[in-house]
């Protein structure tokens, strides 16, 4: 009697799914395929968008994203989390492929878990962000799509890094991603300062998420707002987009304060002589 009868052994199904990711060439394509080409020619082409945005000053990090998965023309999921939260002091907002950003993000977290282990202390937030567009980059041409913004608080201080699925990795004080970010960066280019406090921060995450939302139509449902400490993550607040764009309408506009401080306070007009006009002189 075999060994494996006795024991009860049967060996593993290599047919079933597996926790792993499948190397870079062995997707399953036609025979004769380059998979890159396949997937361009082959491969589903539904338009998605969202808006996330992250930003750093004096007091942090802070991620603010929409809650609104769409699928096409279809509203998928109206309250999903789009920043999803790595450990403690670090955090990433996503846009892409839902599917793709999820396991990228659980494929993070573990090889975080190990690297802890192996060393006895997490990496920095560079470090984790060289380490996410490494992995991904060996995936390049194979229609991954994640985009993220990777905020945290390491040993130098809060940091601020932008990774795509390409392999490309930049840092920053501002990002935006998503189909909504060009409307989103117009509110944070205006509003922007390193040294605003953490109320000014919220009110203006808020205000650039809220006007993206509704601008564009892949945009919306809630807005979903992080702040990165030195002590940790914190969920500050969840807020349905449509009230929030209409309160924000309601709020004088700061120009316009500003016109009329000036007209109910006018400067005196002050008398201005050319250097070059000989002086006055007195006729006695």
């Amino acid at each position: 009697m075999a060994l494996q009868d006795v024991c009860k052994w049967q060996a593993p199904n290599t047919q079933g799914p597996s926790p792993h990711l499948p190397q870079p060439g062995a997707w399953a394509v036609p025979p004769g395929c380059d998979p890159q080409t396949f997937l361009q020619i082959h491969g589903p082409r539904l338009a998605h968008g969202t808006t996330t945005l992250a930003f750093l000053f004096r007091h942090g990090v802070i991620a603010a994203a929409d809650t609104r998965s769409s699928c096409g023309n279809y509203v998928e999921c109206p309250t999903s989390r789009k920043i999803i939260p790595v450990h403690q002091h670090l955090l990433g907002t996503t846009s892409g492929t839902s599917a793709d950003c999820a396991v990228w993000y659980r494929v993070l977290r573990r090889e975080l878990r190990l690297w802890a282990l192996r060393e006895g202390q997490l990496p920095s937030v560079a470090g984790a962000a060289k380490l996410l567009s490494t992995m991904m980059s060996c995936y390049r041409g194979l229609d991954l799509c994640v985009a993220t913004a990777l905020c945290g608080w390491d040993r130098s201080g809060p940091a601020l890094f932008y990774v795509y699925s390409d392999g490309t990795r930049l840092q920053g004080n501002i990002f935006s991603v998503g189909s909504g970010s060009p409307y989103a960066y117009g509110v944070l280019d205006r509003g922007y300062r390193y040294d605003m406090t953490p109320q000014e921060a919220y009110a203006l995450a808020r205000c650039a998420v809220a006007h993206a939302t509704h601008r564009d139509a892949y945009s919306g449902g809630s807005v979903d707002l992080f702040h990165v400490r030195e002590s940790g993550w914190e969920y500050v607040s969840r807020n349905d987009a449509c009230v929030l764009y209409s309160e924000l309408q309601k709020l004088p506009e700061p120009d316009k304060e500003e016109e009329e401080a000036s007209r109910d306070h006018p400067e005196p007009a002050s008398r201005h002589r050319d250097s070059r006009m000989p002086a006055e002189t007195e006729i006695l």
